[in-house]
């Protein structure tokens, strides 16, 4: 469990990034943070592993602050997957994902021999662990920023807009996978996105954010699109628009369903329709 406790965070000159933000994050479950850029996301994040101290308030790890553990014992403890990979250029994908074993003083043939088994779990190809990350693609790079986040098997996850330099269809990819090692796993998944459907399509709560962290909405993703908490939330998650507006048309026997620009987005299969189980 991750617990923020009043936190608070301003900067010399008077900045305030987070201005008093209290949430509680239930152990295996997956809690997104959204909202725009300066909303203080990412620095709520990074308080959980210190790479931010708060200026006040406190944030705690299974009834533990934070502050009283060590910085770097702390980070190694936590797994962090960063946009764009964050990947060590000068070593292997094998190397990369075994550098907090390696740390921790496992053996290197050891901390390599798990790595190649990370990388078939977040769908890679071990036959890649001998190349250097610009020998990869962006997908095939946040694949082994995740391998690398996991190789500790910690408790934590800490996403910060992870998937956010991939296009569109790797993406989506990105997102089944993190899914499907979800349910295998059960992590406490902390993730920060500016995109809204990425937080639908992952969180279990979702927490939306206006200037200085200030909770505008936290709730599930139907919760919050079938009952936006004000006009900043609608506006944020599109509610009313044309691509939450969805109806159903009859097509050649087929039911299709449509947004409000008559787009379709999909098929309503037979057993939806029939109300079976």
């Amino acid at each position: 469990m991750i617990e923020f406790d009043a936190v608070r965070k301003e900067y010399p000159g008077g900045t305030v990034a987070v201005a008093g933000f209290s949430l509680r994050v239930p152990s295996h479950s997956v809690v997104a943070l959204v909202g725009s850029s300066g909303s203080g996301k990412t620095t709520l994040l990074r308080m959980v592993n210190r790479m931010v101290e708060p200026t006040s308030g406190a944030v705690r790890i299974d009834d533990v602050d934070v502050r009283s553990l060590d910085p770097v014992g702390l980070r190694r403890s936590i797994g962090y997957v960063l946009q764009a990979g964050g990947l060590l250029p000068h070593r292997t994908v094998a190397d990369n994902v075994a550098t907090v074993p390696v740390l921790a003083g496992r053996s290197r043939r050891e901390a390599r021999a798990d790595a190649l088994g990370l990388l078939e779990r977040v769908g890679l190809d071990p036959a890649l662990a001998d190349r250097y990350p610009a020998q990869l693609s962006g997908g095939q790079q946040q694949r082994v920023g995740v391998a690398r986040a996991l190789a500790a098997d910690p408790d934590i996850l800490l996403m910060d807009e992870p998937f956010g330099a991939v296009d569109p269809i790797v993406r989506e990819q990105l997102q089944a996978e993190l899914r499907a090692l979800q349910a295998e796993l059960g992590k406490t998944i902390l993730f920060v996105t500016h995109d809204v459907d990425e937080a639908f399509a992952l969180a279990d709560e979702v927490v939306v954010l206006r200037a200085g962290a200030e909770i505008a909405q936290r709730g599930t993703p139907t919760e919050i699109l079938a009952a936006p908490a004000d006009d900043f939330v609608a506006a944020f998650v599109g509610a009313g628009t044309a691509r939450r507006t969805l109806r159903i048309r009859e097509l050649d026997g087929r039911r299709v369903v449509v947004d409000g620009d008559d787009r379709p987005t999909g098929v309503l299969e037979a057993d939806a329709r029939e109300g079976a189980p």
